[in-house]
């Protein structure tokens, strides 16, 4: 059984979190500063423009059969769960790997795939 948890964007807006918000917005922009300036967290992250920061909403998956060999199977499921994801990410750095297929030119069809073999 898959332990990791997925929740719609219905669901997680009516989550209530233990953030005190009203105690946030009493406080000043110093003093949020200087809060974010002793978090070791924070350190890290300073430096990053979040000012172009984009929410991405992931699309939802296509449910696929594969045929896997039992090793290779094994091998992502040993890590724990997730292991779907990760074959996932490896599919699709081999995808960004792969050099750009240039595109037909106008007037031109594009070639039939080839089909058996």
């Amino acid at each position: 059984m898959n332990d990791e948890r997925t929740y719609t964007l219905s669901q997680i807006r009516q989550m209530k979190g233990e953030t005190d918000w009203d105690r946030i917005d009493k406080m000043t922009d110093a003093e949020i500063a200087a809060l974010m300036a002793d978090d070791p967290n924070w350190q890290e992250a300073q430096s990053i423009d979040w000012s172009t920061a984009e929410v991405v909403v992931p699309a939802n998956k296509v449910p696929i059969s594969i045929r896997l060999d039992p090793d290779v199977l094994d091998f992502f499921k040993a890590a724990g769960p997730g292991y779907q994801k990760r074959i996932n990410a490896v599919l699709r750095a081999y995808m960004r790997a792969q050099p750009p297929k240039p595109a037909p030119r106008a007037g031109t069809k594009a070639a039939k795939p080839r089909t058996g073999t």
